[in-house]
């Protein structure tokens, strides 16, 4: 595949999660969560994208929510559990994008705010349009689903290289 095929970034939030007395990184889905995991999925499948790779968060909330969503794809993509995703600022994100094997396409992101929310600001930078009023007026529900476009190399990735295709949140 070569560095000029157009590429998809999609990074999703975490369903909503429960706050049982446990460490964060345990907090299981609340039930609401549940739901509205298969609902992102349904979406992502609706998107038409073949994802080649999901690299998810270690911690339940975002296994779990995987778990739900994938149900939904017509095809379930090779899957990275990475703890680095956890509590990850955007510039921790971009580098484990910056870690992607070239032959991968289409990438998909689930993680947690701030890290994801402030990931699809850097990223997208200065793009314009309906999915980016939408993403400012939302923030960055939990369930949430932005797609970003890139052109480039997965080393390449870095602030400002990509454009923000669309912005999905349940209960929208």
């Amino acid at each position: 595949m070569s560095v000029d095929t157009p590429r998809r970034i999609v990074l999703l939030r975490h369903a909503k999660a429960d706050w049982p007395q446990v460490s964060d990184h345990e907090r299981p889905l609340a039930e609401r969560g549940r739901k509205d995991a298969p609902a992102a999925g349904l979406r992502l499948a609706e998107s038409g994208i073949d994802f080649d790779l999901a690299i998810c968060s270690t911690s339940a909330r975002t296994r779990e929510t995987w778990k739900l969503a994938v149900q939904e794809l017509p095809r379930r993509p090779k899957t990275v559990y990475e703890e680095r995703v956890y509590e990850a600022s955007p510039g921790d994100l971009i580098a484990v994008l910056n870690e992607v094997p070239d032959d991968v396409a289409d990438v998909l992101l689930i993680g947690h705010n701030p890290g994801i929310q402030g990931l699809a600001d850097v990223l997208a930078g200065a793009s314009e349009g309906d999915a980016m009023t939408r993403m400012s007026r939302r923030g960055f529900p939990t369930s949430a689903i932005a797609i970003l476009t890139y052109t480039g190399s997965w080393k390449g990735v870095e602030p400002g290289a990509a454009a923000l295709a669309d912005f999905w949140a349940p209960h929208e």
